[in-house]
């Protein structure tokens, strides 16, 4: 009897054991678990990227663009940040500065040239600057001569004159432009821009009218294009 005394107590004692570490296991679990939880919220809240603060773009204004491309030349440009339209607008004024001052040059000496060769005055000779080497100006070619001269005097004339007027151009033009560029920077352009082709049928008489064959006969098959901006 004391023997089964001694198992029972021995028996229940593990029992007890056993039922204590369960409960110990299954609460170190549930700790862990929360535990794990807590670290991947707090990793998911650090590694959450900032909201970007809103780009703000910026626009010119196109009469400011318009009455700096007047002053300056190429100030509108500068304005609207175009910086690479600079070696087009100062090199079309420079090219056609040159031509200007070309063009004016050769006009003054031909035109004096074409003076001395049609007076009488024997001490005013330019012209011999423009004559062929070993030629000599006598009675039975001095006509010729005359309207050689007359001819590149005008033809400078005239070329001085249109050097003018594209020197005049490129200014416009980047008046113009410096505006146009300025206006156009606020437009909106729809990304979803596409172009489509489709088959159609077109209806080519004039009214309507209820016979179908009649309409039949009067229509044209094609293509239609549609641009979606």
């Amino acid at each position: 009897m004391r023997n089964k005394t001694i198992i029972y107590r021995v028996l229940s004692t593990v029992l007890v054991c056993i039922f204590q570490a369960s409960i110990s296991c299954i609460s170190a679990q549930d700790n862990h678990a929360v535990d794990t939880t807590r670290i991947i919220l707090s990793d998911s809240i650090e590694t959450q990227p900032l909201p970007n603060e809103p780009f703000k773009k910026w626009v010119p204004n196109p009469k400011r663009a318009l009455w700096l491309a007047l002053v300056i030349p190429g100030g509108g440009q500068i304005y609207n940040r175009k910086y690479w339209k600079l070696p087009l607008v100062y090199g079309g004024f420079m090219g056609c500065a040159y031509a200007l001052t070309w063009n004016n040059m050769m006009y003054k000496d031909y035109s004096q040239a074409y003076l001395d060769i049609m007076d009488a005055d024997e001490n005013t000779k330019s012209y011999e600057d423009f004559l062929p080497y070993n030629v000599t100006i006598t009675d039975s070619n001095r006509s010729r001569y005359q309207e050689i001269l007359r001819k590149r005097k005008d033809y400078y004339r005239k070329y001085r004159d249109m050097s003018i007027f594209a020197f005049a151009a490129v200014y416009l033009l980047s008046v113009v432009d410096a505006y146009v560029d300025a206006e156009l920077s606020s437009f909106e352009i729809n990304e979803d821009l596409s172009l489509r082709i489709e088959p159609t049928v077109i209806n080519s008489s004039v009214g309507h009218t209820n016979d179908h064959l009649l309409n039949k006969a009067n229509s044209a098959y094609g293509l239609q294009c549609s641009l979606k901006f």
